[in-house]
């Protein structure tokens, strides 16, 4: 009987693992879905963009508020959960704070932990003010209405009740410490949860117990729960920033990516010398589509991006088409994005591994020509993000399939086009008119 909540624990705890790892397997499927793309490239300079950017979250503090704020929770949610270790051998092991023999560090260590709890709990409750009654503005766009804000709010209140779970039980362990209650050695320091203890003074020891035991099982159990809702919330980038950031890109952000079969005929019609007559020599051979239209046209980098997205909304923010009013906003192009490939995912599925055509695509159904062609291509969006996300790049694919797979482009730009290919020159004058204007009085 003894072995009861061990046994307990291991089974819960194989659970949880489990369907963190079906999920993981489900996303990996999913960002695979897309093309393939060379990122082997300058790996010392990719390290150094993870360590920098995800790591050192040097992005985030741009905006001081926030990103202080932000770092707080994801050091303090990150390094009090080391704790957890502790925990899966106590509950595995059915042994007590079985680290207490580090002495010295191990009270630091608890006493940092506890620190950091009350910091989150503090930061947690002003994201909660920002977000609810202060109302900033980029948390109001039309795309965050119904779940992205539920979202936004729940995994506040998880936050919330596990730090809250965590000091409840040290202040009940250390009030059964006091009280020289067996099997709870004295171990550790609580500079914030010594001033809870006292409201448990007046309580039985076997009460003590039940709720230090109770808030234990909470605690761990809400961790394997965070650990599972993660995949189903904007959360994800806890895990995902780390390999987003490594795989950014790394050119300059002006820099576009320019078709090899395209870049070829245009050299081969400027070239004078040049027989356009002859042959093709099959070293840039034409691909089956241009641009995007749907998620698996797409580049698994930029699938990548979409899971990754906080939805913080800073690159809508900073994007000066959405700030004139125009319909784009390069947050609602990352979740656009992620939603149908979800929609994707579960369609595979559901017909046992292979995609049946439902009728749907990225284009039009999710995202419309008017927030494409809104796009001024500035990259204020990809400069904006804490997480190194290119909005951008999905818009530019997506555009080149509207011009050259459905000539869809606006009036003005199929002028400009014209131009450039009968004239040489965006402008509507033959190239022996346009010094015409300098021989005017």
């Amino acid at each position: 009987m003894d072995y009861i909540p061990n046994i307990v624990f291991a089974i819960i705890l194989i659970a949880g693992i489990g369907f963190f790892v079906e999920n993981i397997k489900k996303l990996s499927r999913n960002i695979k879905l897309g093309k393939s793309v060379d990122t082997s490239d300058n790996k010392p300079q990719r390290w150094k963009n993870m360590s920098r950017i995800a790591l050192g979250q040097t992005k985030m503090v741009v905006r001081p508020i926030a990103g202080i704020l932000h770092i707080i929770v994801y050091l303090g949610f990150i390094i009090i959960n080391i704790e957890v270790l502790e925990i899966i051998m106590d509950g595995l092991f059915g042994t007590h704070r079985i680290f207490a023999f580090l002495g010295g560090f191990y009270s630091f260590l608890i006493g940092s932990f506890e620190i950091l709890a009350l910091l989150v709990i503090i930061a947690v409750v002003v994201f909660w003010i920002r977000r609810n009654l202060i109302k900033l503005g980029r948390f109001l766009n039309p795309e965050m209405d119904g779940w992205p804000k539920k979202d936004g709010n729940l995994i506040l209140y998880i936050e919330l009740v596990l730090m809250v779970l965590f000091l409840t039980m040290n202040a009940a362990d250390y009030q059964l410490q006091q009280m020289d209650v067996a099997h709870y050695t004295k171990a550790g320091a609580f500079p914030v949860s010594m001033f809870i203890a006292p409201l448990f003074e007046e309580m039985s020891i076997a009460s003590i117990i039940l709720l230090e035991r109770s808030a234990w099982w909470l605690h761990i159990v809400g961790i394997l729960i965070f650990l599972n809702y993660l995949y189903y919330s904007k959360h994800l980038h806890i895990l995902l920033a780390f390999p987003n950031t490594y795989f950014g890109k790394l050119r300059p952000k002006g820099q576009f990516d320019n078709l090899e079969a395209v870049t070829k005929e245009v050299r081969l019609m400027m070239d004078p010398s040049a027989d356009p007559f002859a042959a093709p020599d099959g070293d840039a051979p034409l691909p089956e589509k241009f641009g995007a239209s749907d998620v698996m046209d797409l580049k698994w980098v930029q699938l990548l991006n979409a899971y990754t997205c906080t939805e913080c909304g800073r690159c809508t923010s900073e994007c000066p088409a959405n700030q004139t009013g125009k319909k784009l906003s390069p947050r609602k192009i990352m979740m656009d994005t992620r939603d149908r490939l979800e929609e994707v995912g579960k369609n595979i599925d559901t017909n046992k591994g292979a995609f049946v055509d439902d009728g749907k695509q990225l284009l039009g159904d999710y995202i419309t020509h008017e927030e494409l062609w809104a796009c001024t291509s500035c990259n204020a969006c990809v400069e904006a993000c804490p997480v190194s996300i290119d909005p951008l790049s999905i818009i530019m694919d997506m555009r080149q399939y509207l011009v050259m797979e459905q000539s869809a482009a606006p009036s003005d730009l199929n002028n400009m086009m014209g131009n450039i290919e009968n004239n040489g020159a965006p402008w509507p004058f033959n190239q022996m008119d346009r010094l015409n204007w300098s021989k005017e009085s």
